[in-house]
């Protein structure tokens, strides 16, 4: 067992919390209000405790000592509080913030790092959060606390997760000054992640196998669309939707993935090939939530109940911190020790 302890703080359905243990650390506790996420979280971490309940609600000494640590004791404190009010979509490109409640949860962190004094604290999130006060609020936090920090926006792709996703990563520790070191060489691609699975259907897996339902004239037109990467803009003309005609924006929208690329970035619409290049590279489908929750880095028996629905897997799977990206910058905080 390991003698590194973490705690993960809107652990979400769990990818954070995999990508600690794979970098050594053992994850003590965990907080997250959102009842389908505590659900498939508890399934695949049993022996983590978690607090299914508002953070805001949670009292830094009753965590103290549910989990027998002092102050200072902490190894590693993890955040990825919810990001949907920073996301660009919402702020209509950066360029005006959304009103969301969530949005003050990120004082939580500080809170946290100020009354529990983790040796490192790992934070993420969209890239635009880089440009906005409370960022700037939380760094200023941290600082005062006595912790060294550094940020960058980085590529999921570029530790080995088969998918583009930049995010926002900051490093925080009162050992030193933190620095981001290189990221692996190797790129891994949607055919290393995805190729090896069967046709859905009879897989045996509930997550691989949930059912699509088209119109005829939309399964038509996927079949149309050439594999392996190819876009609804190599459609016949009476195939465009006219809502595409409309349109000059979302050019992936019903596009296919490239076999040897990373996959775009996985979100909450995954499942819809109306929300983005989601359709297989060369089956006359969307990608299956098993297949999306490979493309986000989960392990590929990590459980989730198909009776939630599609929509709220996806959801889940779709805010996921990957796990890869998670191991690399917290093993390497740990040589710090």
């Amino acid at each position: 067992m390991s003698n590194l302890r973490a705690i993960d703080l809107f652990s979400g359905c769990g990818g954070l919390t995999v990508g600690l243990e794979d970098a050594g650390y053992r994850v003590v506790g965990a907080i997250e209000r959102d009842d389908d996420a505590a659900t498939v979280y508890a399934l695949n971490h049993p022996d983590v405790h978690l607090w299914h309940c508002d953070i805001r609600e949670v009292n830094e000494k009753d965590v103290r000592g549910q989990l027998s640590l002092k102050v200072g004791e902490l190894d590693l404190l993890a955040a990825c509080p919810p990001c949907q009010g920073f996301s660009t979509i919402r702020t209509r490109n950066g360029l005006r913030p959304a009103k969301d409640p969530r949005n003050s949860l990120i004082r939580e962190v500080a809170r946290f790092a100020e009354k529990l004094r983790p040796k490192f604290v790992l934070f993420e999130n969209v890239p635009a959060l880089a440009r906005n006060r409370r960022f700037s609020n939380l760094v200023k936090r941290l600082s005062d606390t006595g912790y060294s920090t550094c940020w960058k926006i980085c590529d999921a792709a570029d530790y080995g997760v088969p998918q583009r996703r930049k995010r926002l990563v900051l490093l925080a520790t009162s050992l030193g000054s933190p620095e981001f070191t290189n990221s692996p060489d190797a790129r891994e691609t949607v055919r290393d992640a995805i190729a090896g699975l069967p046709v859905p259907g009879n897989s045996g897996d509930e997550l691989h196998d949930l059912p699509e339902r088209r119109t005829d004239r939309i399964r038509e037109m996927i079949h149309l669309i050439p594999h392996d990467g190819g876009s609804r803009s190599d459609l016949p003309e009476k195939y465009m939707l006219p809502c595409h005609r409309a349109c000059n924006g979302f050019k992936d929208v019903y596009g296919r993935m490239h076999w040897d690329r990373v996959a775009p970035t996985i979100t909450t619409g995954c499942f819809n090939p109306s929300r983005g290049r989601f359709l297989h590279p060369e089956q006359d489908r969307c990608i299956s939530l098993r297949e999306a929750s490979l493309l986000q880095d989960f392990p590929g028996a990590y459980t989730f109940p198909a009776g939630l629905g599609k929509q709220r897997i996806a959801t889940l799977i779709g805010n996921a911190f990957p796990r890869r990206m998670v191991s690399h910058h917290a093993a390497y905080l740990s040589t710090l020790l």
